[in-house]
């Protein structure tokens, strides 16, 4: 059975699941430098990316479409116009099934629909370990326009119950009421807004949380629920959300007055409400179930905040706690072909790799730009001996928002000033960190707690020892992103950190991710040749220098 899932709108893409095989999922971002979180903008840009994976449309058994806020779309279908109609985007969480289907046909072209949250949910599952055991699992899906809420998914009975919001805060709260402190007070528009909360998360580490603001906060959220408590029983599933969420931030909002608090402290408490919020609220819904907590799932956008994630997977609520690395709406098409594998199979397991985006497109040296080969071990020799930047560019693209090693920059992290010299290459701001890519093994030794961390997805300590030896990648607050690397991971990865090690004794890297300001990773060599902002760029066993460099 082959299925073809597809996300239309911002942060569009297209996977196919073949035989319980997730083949590929492409990211229009991901495509010949495209802006970050690009739409889908013509129906048929579906089928060009089916073709060139060995796919035609006949071959498909079930076409699935991500649901959305509005019920239908205009898209252009071969030069002309269409209506496209959607599921919606959260309808059916209190009084339907979520895996009920939403069938439609644009002349010829059947497909299927389902509500957006669904998606997320039983995406997260099917690629989850919990599936491929067969066992049941608790679902947190906390998503920008929608509140977080708790799912039980029982596979046997091919169940997905919805259990009801945790608490009143849409996801995209933590940016919203952020935007009213310096520096994340100038006005964006939308899809600029999505990259605001990992933005926020690196900016905290600049305050202080403060006590009496932190009461003041809690006071202001028991104030909002009693305004809004009257309307609640009364509304259906759509109104309940989004619609209330925003009256409830606009309350909140009104009765929040942090006077004479630094701004970096008031983002740095607004953070630290939130978690709290979050984790109590969380416990008390779990209690509040007749079915043990064995297993806890975090998806939506909000499960990309690595110290939220430490934070749930420390408090223990669940035996094993578990994110996906597309938790946000990268994994959107995979989560639509996900439900359309649920309705057919039931809730079993996905294989898939996180190296399952767009091929390395084939490349050559531009003009003035020559090549050489260079193994893996030699490349890490190059990073050590000349503490210079280098673009690494192999095999297939990582699924999600994080490079893991396949379109990365890597750096030595020895030299304090390499954190600020990445981020200038990056137009990015000097708050900004820049993640440690590791060796597994090694891990614990170096970061607390140094758990096997694949997807770069929680927050790590870096030990007292540790943060002089590798200042680069110790953010202002202690802390790390940490992605850990073994052997059967990424074995050129692997190789890389395995001589890096044995000539500097350090067993990590710098790693940020190669690409253009505001771009998508980089689709080809070329490109990053072109961009011309490292010396060096490697390719699977070659390295690209500038002629008058070599």
């Amino acid at each position: 059975m082959i299925i073809c899932g597809v996300k239309i709108t911002h942060d569009g893409a297209v996977a196919v699941i073949d035989d319980a095989k997730l083949v590929f999922s492409v990211e229009m971002e991901k495509l010949g430098n495209a802006n970050r979180h690009s739409r889908i903008e013509d129906m048929s840009q579906i089928f060009d990316i089916l073709r060139e994976y060995g796919y035609r449309s006949s071959d498909v058994d079930y076409f699935s479409i991500d649901g959305w806020r509005k019920t239908e779309r205009f898209k252009p279908w071969h030069g002309q116009d269409v209506r496209v109609q959607l599921a919606p985007y959260r309808r059916g969480f209190v009084t339907v099934d979520p895996l009920q289907a939403h069938n439609y046909c644009i002349s010829d072209f059947k497909y299927m629909s389902f509500p957006h949250y669904t998606g997320h949910v039983v995406g997260g599952y099917c690629a989850s370990p919990f599936a491929e055991r067969g066992e049941d699992s608790y679902v947190l899906s906390w998503d920008g326009a929608m509140f977080p809420y708790l799912y039980f998914v029982r596979p046997r009975t091919r169940e997905v119950l919805s259990l009801g919001p945790v608490f009143n805060f849409l996801g995209d709260a933590y940016h919203t009421i952020s935007q009213r402190f310096s520096p994340f007070d100038a006005p964006l528009q939308f899809p600029a807004t999505l990259s605001l909360p990992g933005k926020i998360m690196a900016y905290i580490a600049r305050g202080t949380v403060r006590s009496e603001l932190l009461a003041e906060m809690q006071r202001c959220y028991e104030d909002a629920e009693k305004d809004l408590i009257e309307k609640i029983p009364l509304l259906d599933d759509e109104v309940f959300s989004e619609p209330l969420g925003r009256q409830f931030l606009e309350i909140y909002a009104g009765k929040l007055r942090p006077n004479g608090i630094l701004d970096a402290d008031a983002l740095a408490t607004w953070h630290a409400f939130l978690e709290r919020l979050l984790l109590v609220s969380l416990e008390r819904k779990l209690r509040e179930q007749p079915w043990p907590a064995d297993n806890l799932i975090f998806v939506g956008g909000c499960a990309l905040n690595i110290k939220w994630n430490r934070a749930l997977r420390d408090r223990g609520l669940a035996k094993t706690f578990w994110v996906p690395p597309f938790p946000n709406d990268a994994g959107a098409a995979i989560g639509a072909a996900s439900c359309a594998w649920a309705r057919q199979r039931g809730l079993t397991p996905i294989s898939w790799s996180v190296y399952s985006g767009p091929e390395l497109k084939p490349g050559s040296p531009v003009p003035g730009w020559t090549a050489r080969p260079c193994s893996p071990r030699d490349l890490a020799t190059l990073l050590f001996e000349t503490n210079e930047p280098v673009a690494v560019l192999h095999g297939r693209a990582e699924l999600g928002p994080r490079a893991l090693g396949n379109r990365s920059l890597f750096a030595s992290p020895v030299d304090a000033r390499m954190k600020q010299r990445l981020n200038n290459i990056k137009s990015r701001e000097d708050y900004r960190p820049v993640a440690p890519i590791c060796l597994e093994h090694r891990a614990n030794e170096i970061f607390e707690p140094g758990y096997p961390d694949p997807y770069m997805l929680f927050e790590h300590d870096v030990k007292a020892d540790w943060k002089e030896r590798i200042p680069a990648v110790c953010h202002e607050d202690g802390t790390a992103r940490v992605q850990t690397v073994n052997r059967e991971q990424n074995p050129v990865v692997f190789e890389v950190l395995t001589e890096f090690e044995r000539i500097s004794g350090i067993p990590l890297l710098c790693n940020t991710s190669a690409n253009r300001h505001g771009k998508g990773f980089f689709p080809d060599v070329e490109s990053a040749m072109e961009w011309g902002k490292v010396r060096y760029v490697w390719s699977n066993n070659l390295l690209f220098e500038p002629a008058k460099q070599a």
